[in-house]
């Protein structure tokens, strides 16, 4: 069920994926019908959060079933008693899938309908209202809270204790600080507001301890997720379904030496470490310094003694000169690693919810050339027979299918490979690769199924398998391909 309106972008952003996802090889294959309905599709569901709320176990610190068990407990504080089900993913044995109950709402930007759903709580909106952030906005329908740097307007008379409705200002229109925003604005749930609006926005300095604190906790938010602030932080890693896929793709074993060329935060990262149970060398690099001391803290939180995190540039980690590495630090000597991971920096057009995109064409269209970049490192750094794994959460033909046609061109010495385990859709069309090429690349396509309207009701009369195939369906848009490197000659 569509509450929110579609992702709303630039003219010439929405029309640059519309030819990506209209072009002859789809319109041949579909019709033009059909494959505008489906881009369409695509668009609304962008706005909306995936269907499940998934989270990776750490296996290096305690078993699944144990995480599972504690997890089960924290739900039903969260949810006031609320029996929500936990699943574990049968080809991903460290994912745990919580379903996320919603919309609870009926309507759209501004209606005021408030249809009650199938056993569901009629959430009324409220005279007191806060707007927040677009981004604020999105992460609040997964589960989050509203912190105080992320409001941008409140009423009047907000103190601290009032029931609050929430807004998110999609299109960045609403001033800082304002007392009332009549723009365009989409309804997110209510809460209880943790300060007053002077704490908010009066920026005394007495005052600036507070500002960065809790805003709004949400009661009663549209989308019913668990909130992981602070919830089992050595134990689960809050992670989309996909990306933890990736590294169950990239299949790294005990002993190797194992490069995440672009790696913070550091999900896939320590991903990598359990599945090698912490023995061999996982190297980790990127660019900003602060991220790099992220993934280093949450190595440590981990008990993941194998990682090796570097502030570095990806695209500069090959040693041109031959003289022999004593450091191990970076860069490089050419064919120094087992497997490489490149979950390369994109465009992020298949995160979820985003309900509104201002990146220009421009910013869109500028992240080929550096993944090519990036790749063309992950090669002359991957040992022959060694496995390079390509990944993104964008949903473009040009960072996805036409690089691994450009790859396969560029470098003759890579073969692409079938994937284990396969959970996502083929490869989309358009890019000139075969049917066969196709069917070994994972691409997760948000439009794949309909937008659930999940309730208690619907989850206690669900049956396990269907919930499992909406969990693998209803997901962020990602891409994932595998290629190995052929020996030598």
């Amino acid at each position: 069920m569509s509450v929110f309106p579609k992702i709303s972008l630039r003219p010439e952003v929405e029309n640059y994926l519309k030819e990506g996802f209209m072009n002859k090889e789809i319109v041949t294959a579909l019709g033009k019908q059909e494959a505008e309905r489906k881009f369409e599709t695509l668009l609304k569901h962008l706005s909306h959060p995936p269907s499940f709320t998934t989270v990776r176990v750490n296996t290096h610190l305690a078993s699944v079933q144990h995480v599972k068990n504690l997890l089960l407990d924290e739900l039903q504080k969260q949810f006031n008693g609320l029996s929500v089900p936990i699943l574990q993913h049968p080809d991903l044995q460290d994912v745990l899938l919580i379903p996320v109950i919603g919309p609870r709402v009926g309507g759209c930007v501004e209606d005021e309908t408030e249809e009650v759903g199938r056993g569901r709580k009629n959430i009324k909106k409220q005279q007191c209202e806060a707007i927040v952030g677009a981004q604020c906005g999105n992460a609040v329908l997964r589960g989050a809270h509203v912190y105080a740097p992320g409001i941008v307007s409140a009423s009047k008379f907000m103190k601290a204790g009032d029931v609050i409705s929430v807004y998110s200002d999609i299109k960045g229109k609403c001033k800082k600080g304002a007392k009332e925003f009549d723009g365009t604005k989409v309804f997110l749930g209510n809460g209880i507001s943790e300060l007053s609006r002077k704490e908010i926005f009066s920026g005394l300095p007495e005052l600036k301890y507070v500002i960065r604190g809790m805003g709004i906790r949400m009661t009663e938010p549209v989308y019913l997720s668990p909130s992981f602030d602070n919830v089992l932080p050595r134990y689960l890693f809050l992670q989309n379904l996909p990306s933890a896929l990736v590294t169950h793709v990239l299949n790294p074993q005990p002993g190797e030496k194992i490069l995440d060329l672009c790696a913070a935060p550091g999900g896939k990262t320590t991903h990598i470490a359990a599945l090698m149970h912490d023995q061999g060398e996982v190297i980790a690099l990127d660019k900003i310094f602060n991220k790099v001391e992220k993934i280093k803290q949450n190595a440590l939180l981990l008990g993941l003694n194998s990682i090796r995190a570097f502030c570095f540039d990806g695209t500069k980690a090959v040693k041109l000169d031959m003289v022999e590495d004593t450091e191990g630090d970076p860069p490089f000597l050419p064919e120094s690693f087992d497997r490489i991971l490149l979950d390369a920096p994109c465009s992020g057009m298949g995160q979820r919810p985003n309900m509104a995109c201002t990146w220009s064409l421009k910013e869109v269209a500028s992240y080929q050339p550096l993944q090519r970049k990036l790749f063309t490192a992950a090669v002359q750094l991957l040992k022959p027979e060694g496995v390079l794994v390509y990944s993104t959460c964008t949903i473009t033909l040009a960072e996805n299918e036409e690089q691994v046609a450009w790859a396969l061109t560029k470098f003759p010495c890579l073969q692409l490979q079938p994937q284990e385990p396969q959970i996502g859709g083929e490869g989309m069309r358009g890019a000139g690769l075969s049917c066969e090429q196709l069917k070994q690349l994972q691409r997760f396509d948000p439009s794949a199924v309909p937008l659930p309207d999940t309730d208690m009701d619907s989850l206690r009369e669900a049956r396990r398998e269907d919930m499992l195939r909406l969990a693998n369906k209803d997901s962020i848009g990602f891409f994932i391909a595998k290629f190995v490197k052929c020996k030598s000659t």
